[in-house]
């Protein structure tokens, strides 16, 4: 995911996350899939690096989870920072392949 982010190719990340993905902003704003892959291809939110500090998998009842600390250098609508950022993303079975169902940022 972080990959495909940085690299801003959306048809990889509409290929990871299901079609209900929704992504919870460290603002509490929760963005659906169709408008964060737009925003991303519009180049308002524009991903410059991801350094993964740690990552943890974990399982939520029958939902694999895993929970990134990363240090994410991005320009998200105008603003250009790197952020201290939690990135917990829930995971399910689809087929033979695993898709995304949601992330939420917080900072640490």
């Amino acid at each position: 995911m972080f990959e495909a982010m940085v690299a801003g190719d959306v048809a990889e990340l509409d290929g990871i996350l299901s079609e209900d993905f929704t992504l919870t902003h460290m603002t509490g704003y929760v963005q659906s899939m169709a408008e964060w892959l737009e925003a991303i291809e519009s180049g308002q939110m524009r991903y410059h690096r991801i350094e993964t500090v740690e990552a943890t998998l974990s399982t939520e009842g029958t939902v694999t989870a895993l929970t990134a600390r990363t240090r994410t250098d991005a320009t998200i609508w105008g603003s250009r920072a790197t952020w201290r950022l939690t990135l917990h993303s829930l995971f399910e079975p689809h087929g033979d392949d695993w898709v995304i169902t949601g992330t939420v940022a917080s900072t640490w």
